[in-house]
Order: C-alpha cells, then structure tokens, then sequence
C-alpha cells in the first residue's frame, strides 16, 4: 500500500533535480493529459488522467509502489495537496512546489498582485467569483471549463472591466490577451487560463497611509481606511451639507436600524447585497465594506448620486440602479441578501420571489409589520419582527434629541 505520494508543481520551466528523481522511481503517475505526455514520465508506470482528486487519492492508497501526481503551478495553491492530505487517505505528501499559475500570469502582465482577491471559478462558484468581481478592483480568477473567460464576462453583464486573460501559461500556446469585459464573450479561449479582473471607480478611501504603502495581501494599498467603526451618523454617508444629510431623521436611516439590518443580513464576500430605497446610501456603503458585492436601487436620481459619493468616499466599489421597484428588479442578477428600505409589500412579494437567503425590511406601523410578516411568510420564509425605539440625547444636559420606532422585520429562508 502506498503510504507517500509525491506532488510536482508544473510550469513549463524545466523540472528540478528533485522532481525529476521522484518521477524516475515513481510506479504511478496522475496528472492532466499534458502533464502525462512529459518525457520524463517512465513508460513503465500506471497512468491516471486526473479528474476527481478524490477519486485519484483513493487510487493512490490503494497503490503498492511510489506514486506522483503532477499539477500546474504551486499544488498547495487551491491544489490537490489539500485533498491528498486528508486523513481518511493516510497519505505522507512531499510537495515540489513551481511558481504559481496566478503568480505567472500577474508576472506576465507586469502587476503587481498583493492587493489582488484570489478566486477559484467553478461550476458551484461561479458566481460568487463574478461577485467578488463586482466589488474588488482587482481579481485573479482560476477558471475552469464551464466557468471561464466568457461565462464570468457575461455575468458582468453592465458592469465595466478589464479582462487580462493568460491561456496555457508554461507552454508553447502561452498567450495573453487584453480585452473590455463586453469583448470577451466573442472569444472562444483555450483551458486552462487564468483571468485578472481589473477596473472600478474612485481611488478609495483617504486612509493617511504613504502613497504606495501595502503590508495585508488582498487588501487595497494603504488599507483599513482611516473611517472606524460601523453604524456611523448618516452625515458620515450624505456628507456634511449636502442634500440627503438630514435623511437620518427618518426611521428608515437611524444607525440603529441599520445596523440591525446588516446584522441580520450578514453580508460577505461572494454575497450579491440588494439594498432597495437606497436613500443616504450608508447600508449599501457598509454592506459594501464588508467585501460583498452591492446593487443600490432608489427612484430618487439625486439619492443615486449620493450613493455613489458615498462609495467614492469609503473607496468601495457598488452599483446604482435608478429606477422604481419592483418593475425596475426584474433584469437585476439574482441576490443573495436584500434590505427593502422602500416599496411596501409589492416589492417584498417581488424580492421574496426571487428567493433570497435574508431579507430585511421595516415598517411604521403595526398593521404594516403584519402585512410585510405575512407575505414574507406566505412565500417559505421564516419571520422575526421586533419594535425598536431609538431615543438620541444631548449628554451636557442629557435632554432628548430625537427619538425613532420603527419595526424590524427580518426573513431566513425556509
């Protein structure tokens, strides 16, 4: 029974002394067919084309003799060492490492890449890849047939970037191509490559760093902003001044009501985050800080430009979405969250329509919490409902300077 396997990482450069060894003496051999073709494979050695990596760790178990598995670029790098170390297959794995197929292409571009997110595009993730897409200005994807060049582009549908795509990096075919994202779904593009995804707008938050300073891998240069805290006044979002600072006397802008939104929300990375009556634009800004990606939608052409500048001024990138809900929902791409801040039960029936994990919205009156509840209910959604009351004071004489009830109503998928 073989209890070592050896892991080579591939990238077209010529393999090391090390590698070389543990493929001379190897018995069995799983790769791609590319990598089966080597020269340096014994011809003498079993051969298995590498589909399931599962499936091959099991056969390499099993396999009495010295086992190799051959893989593009670093193997410990969304590879198949993970699934090789699993404990239920009692393997010793030794890695060869090669540079990255990600590193390449980055290098082969000419950028640098710390600041980049790094996702893997597949079948079952395709699209939280095309998320991570919409909200960071900077995205290496590992594709994968299904799930490539052309289905991410097409997914972006109406949002601009750049594509660099990086085809059969290491060999003879290698080929880097520049295009718009509303080029790339023309092309038909060889496996395996890797796409970076690049473009977005403003230049992020004023965070007091020096220019050019970076020290957190996939973070944007000079990250955290210099902005703490979650829950901010509105003025923070509408700006001082500006048209849409005073929103927050409404209910449906009270920090505290926000930040039971977005508790109840839980956006992520990889979470596509509708906020509907985007109004301030201060949930979609937060919703957007925490990684996701964000669609504001308002009636209101003036709230959807404040959004905007309030994205501009915490350096997150969102989407605005003019329109009046529900009708203007229809050609959105499919949520994962959503916050109705606006619209009444009709536009709650049409997100709950869509199937959402979480939706979030509120009301101001009891019979309207009623009605939200029971169309939330109707459709296969489990409700909570709580009455918040906010009362603001003025601590040198502790006197009342606003005070907001309001009805929270949260629904989690049945």
């Amino acid at each position: 029974m073989a209890d070592r396997v050896t892991v080579i990482g591939w990238d077209g450069s010529p393999l090391t002394d090390a590698a070389r060894s543990a493929l001379g003496a190897a018995t069995l051999v799983a790769g791609a067919a590319h990598h089966l073709a080597l020269p340096e494979v014994p011809p003498h050695a079993e051969r298995i084309r590498l589909g399931s990596a599962t499936l091959a760790a099991r056969r390499i178990a099993r396999h009495r003799g010295s086992a190799v598995v051959l893989a593009d670029g670093d193997p410990g790098f969304f590879g198949v060492v993970r699934t090789l170390r699993a404990p239920e297959h009692g393997l010793e794995v030794e890695v060869v490492p090669a540079v990255s197929a990600i590193a390449a292409a980055f290098a082969r571009a000419g950028m640098p890449w710390d600041d980049a997110q790094l996702v893997v595009a597949n079948s079952r993730t395709l699209r939280r890849a095309v998320n991570v897409c919409r909200a960071h200005k900077k995205v290496a994807v590992l594709t994968s047939p299904g799930a490539g060049p052309a289905e991410l582009a097409l997914l972006l549908d109406g949002v601009h970037r750049t594509f660099v795509i990086c085809e059969a990096l290491g060999t003879d075919r290698e080929q880097m191509t520049v295009l718009t994202s509303d080029k790339v779904a023309d092309h038909t593009w060889r496996d395996p490559n890797v796409v970076i995804v690049v473009g977005g707008t403003g230049a992020g938050a004023d965070t007091g760093a020096p220019q050019g300073t970076a020290w957190l891998a996939g973070h944007e240069v000079g990250y955290p902003p210099a902005v703490r805290g979650w829950g901010l006044p509105v003025a923070e979002y509408a700006g001082e001044g500006e048209p849409g600072a005073a929103a927050g006397q409404r209910a449906g802008e009270a920090p505290q009501l926000r930040v039971a939104q977005l508790a109840r929300l839980g956006p992520r990375v990889g979470d596509l985050v509708w906020d509907i009556g985007a109004g301030s634009g201060a949930l979609a800004v937060e919703a957007a800080r925490f990684g996701a990606a964000v669609i504001a939608v308002d009636a209101d052409a003036d709230a959807c430009a404040r959004v905007r500048a309030a994205a501009r001024r915490f350096g997150v990138q969102l989407e605005t979405v003019h329109g009046v809900a529900p009708h203007v929902l229809e050609d959105l791409p499919e949520p994962d969250v959503v916050r109705v801040g606006g619209g009444g039960a009709a536009t709650v029936i049409a997100v709950a329509d869509r199937r959402p994990a979480r939706i979030v919205t509120h009301a101001a009156t009891r019979d309207e919490a009623e009605a939200l509840g029971r169309a939330l209910t109707e459709r296969g959604y489990t409700v909570e409902c709580a009455l918040l009351q906010s009362v603001g004071l003025e601590p040198a004489e502790w006197t009342e300077t606003e005070r907001t009830v309001v009805f929270l109503l949260s629904g989690i998928r049945n």
